[in-house]
């Protein structure tokens, strides 16, 4: 019963969507409407996920700060990242909403220096806010109702002075007499006194213009001369006259006229009070924004000043009784039973029935914040396309605090759903289409959107990483894997570490002789002359030498092999071991079949695959340089194209399987026509 009684001042849980987090409110006010529902008037904290990437890192800066300031404990990323969600934001601003989307209470407490930060890990529904965000302005600023606790903050008492001893200290800089209690004058004297000063400050109101209009009548110019302002100077003129009152009235009345003494309350005019209580209803007794919102011409002092007088006014008590008796209208607490509807993300077992919410769903999928394989119960997360879920547990625990348990690329990317502007990494599709294991159909289903082009750029801190955590980033690993994911944390943390050894030794750099670029262009131009182009109309030369190659594909059309072939025909090639040479001039491995590959099988150029449109066709030369290389030089030369290619000339084959005496190395300009296709 206590759990759903609901209280102005309470920090509750709001549920706005189904498949967001909640929304962690504090209640002010508790209203009923018209047709009987009751609605809560709510201030408004935000999360991290709420402020933009650039707040977020002036609230890591923050944190850190905190972290060095009261020397937390050390604790693991996790727990870091888990911090992030139990930090808060608090606002000025205001909302209305139902009550009935109340899910529970919470508690939120101002960050202190004295607190552990990991003792919010042990509590569940526990936050903490440390700075005030802004929507409208879009800035984060430190609370204001800091409790300034600390040994920073206390006062330095001296030791105490012995018996005799006599104080050294120049007591006039250290404080000012403002009144000598063993004065010679009588508490009748300096009444009588006071009453003159009263008098003169009566009719020197008179002789002022401003002051007449403010204070028509001669009552409430009295009331103003009878104020602690005309007191404390009365009484500051006894001081400074030694208490002498002949002299201290003389003071009082100088020879331009008597002396005028006002306070705030005189100072400020009506509509400037009208203000400041307007403010006051909105700010509270946060001066600064009152200041800043509403009086920027009044000073900080004399707002302040203002207050306490303002409090002493029959103003102030008259509106007291009025929210008095506003209150007592209005509703204290309120009963919101449990909540205890499905929730639409609710994944339904394999054995309910079809076209139910959770169909679709592959099976094996684990949850992406716990990686557990096992749950009572399954919720659908983040963007449909994704088919991502998480346990019961996970669920909960995203539902409160607006994360996963632990660190993962793919929290960004459920965020992403409701913020298109915060995309800054792969999606899942694009991650699955790079993995091996997916199919060619399930890849072009994936990749059914718009491709974009895009330029990774790096830092200098990356490049720096990569080649000081080389043992820690396995380039060559990650290349030969691009879907596997990098833990960039660890890479981070670890290059922090080696980075301030290394700066003290210079980097071992191998350069690299490299020709000019003007050199290679015209080699490549002396290797593969173009031809010119051909006129619109004429047809494109077809080499007859190209037609008489066989190039193993000599079955594509008819489904005979070599056995069945007329006289005509071509025999395969035969190599000295005695096995059938595949179309790329390799011998097949036992158990391999030697004969044409199907019609189906064979791979045709897409010229919309191509990433220019520029189709390069191999001549006689490349292919016949390819059949000279060996598995290894081949891998080779395509991971590191950049180097020259040392190539030992090959003996080709004659028909009956008899070795060629070597022939002269060919000419770098061919025969053969290059074709270009656009």
């Amino acid at each position: 019963m206590a759990a759903n009684m609901y209280r102005v001042g309470d920090y509750v849980y709001f549920e706005n969507s189904s498949s967001n987090p909640y929304l962690v409110r504090r209640i002010e006010e508790l209203n009923k409407t018209a047709n009987g529902n009751v609605e809560a008037k709510v201030v408004c904290l935000f999360r991290r996920r709420d402020i933009s990437s650039s707040l977020n890192s002036l609230a890591d800066s923050n944190a850190r700060e905190f972290e060095e300031e009261s020397k937390q404990p050390t604790m693991t990323e996790q727990q870091r990242h888990q911090l992030k969600h139990r930090e808060l934001f608090l606002s000025r601003q205001f909302e209305s909403l139902p009550a009935t989307h109340i899910r529970g209470k919470c508690s939120v407490t101002l960050l202190n220096e004295t607190d552990i930060l990991g003792q919010y890990l042990e509590k569940e529904d526990c936050f903490f806010y440390s700075l005030v965000f802004d929507p409208v302005q879009k800035t984060l600023l430190a609370d204001q109702g800091e409790i300034r606790v600390g040994c920073k903050y206390q006062a330095e008492i001296p030791d105490r002075l012995a018996e005799g001893e006599s104080d050294n200290r120049n007591q006039q800089k250290m404080e000012m007499k403002v009144w000598d209690p063993d004065n010679p004058l009588t508490d009748r004297q300096i009444d009588q006194f006071l009453v003159v000063a009263r008098a003169v400050g009566t009719f020197a109101r008179a002789l002022d213009c401003s002051s007449s209009i403010r204070q028509p009548s001669l009552h409430m110019s009295a009331a103003a001369a009878s104020r602690d302002i005309t007191l404390f100077h009365a009484m500051d003129t006894l001081q400074r006259n030694g208490y002498d009152l002949a002299k201290a009235m003389s003071t009082l009345v100088p020879q331009g006229g008597p002396v005028l003494c006002r306070d705030e309350m005189e100072e400020w005019s009506a509509s400037e009070a009208m203000l400041f209580e307007e403010a006051l209803e909105k700010y509270g007794k946060d001066f600064n924004d009152i200041r800043q919102d509403f009086l920027p011409w009044k000073s900080l002092a004399s707002i302040v000043q203002f207050y306490y007088m303002w409090k002493t006014t029959d103003r102030y008590i008259q509106q007291k009784r009025l929210k008095a008796a506003e209150a007592d209208s209005k509703l204290k607490q309120v009963y919101i039973p449990t909540y205890t509807k499905p929730n639409p993300n609710q994944i339904i077992s394999v054995g309910s029935k079809p076209g139910m919410n959770g169909a679709g769903f592959q099976k094996g999928l684990t949850c992406e914040s716990c990686h557990t394989t096992q749950s009572a119960q399954w919720y659908a997360w983040g963007p449909p396309n994704m088919q991502c879920r998480l346990c019961a547990s996970c669920w909960i625990y995203w539902k409160k605090y607006g994360g996963l348990k632990t660190p993962t690329q793919l929290e960004g990317a459920a965020r992403s759903a409701s913020e298109p502007h915060s995309r800054g990494h792969l999606s899942r599709p694009e991650a699955q289409s790079l993995s091996p294991y997916t199919t060619s159909a399930s890849r072009a289903k994936l990749l059914a959107k718009n491709r974009q082009t895009f330029l990774l750029q790096t830092t200098r801190l990356t490049r720096l990483a990569r080649r000081l955590c080389r043992d820690v980033l396995q380039p060559r690993r990650a290349a030969r894997r691009p879907y596997a994911p990098i833990n960039a944390n660890a890479i981070k943390a670890e290059c922090s570490i080696r980075l301030p050894k290394a700066a003290k030794a210079p980097l071992k750099i191998h350069p690299l002789a490299r020709l000019p670029l003007a050199a290679i262009v015209k080699e490549l131009a002396a290797q593969a002359p173009l031809k010119p182009k051909t006129p619109r109309g004429t047809k494109t030369p077809i080499n007859r030498n190209q037609l008489s190659q066989s190039r193993g594909l000599a079955g594509l059309v008819g489904k005979r092999g070599y056995e069945g072939a007329g006289e005509g025909h071509r025999p395969p090639r035969v190599g000295a071991s005695g096995l059938p040479f595949s179309a790329n001039g390799r011998p097949l491995a036992a158990g391999l079949r030697a004969g044409p590959p199907p019609a189906s099988k064979r791979q045709k150029l897409n010229p919309a695959d191509a990433p220019n449109p520029v189709v390069f066709v191999a001549t006689k030369d490349t292919r016949a340089l390819r059949k000279a290389l060996t598995h290894l030089e081949l891998r080779r030369a395509a991971r590191r194209p950049n180097l020259p290619l040392k190539v030992k000339p090959g003996l080709p084959l004659r028909p009956g399987g008899a070795l060629a005496p070597s022939a002269p190395p060919h000419p770098a300009s061919t025969s053969e026509p290059i074709v270009l296709e656009d």
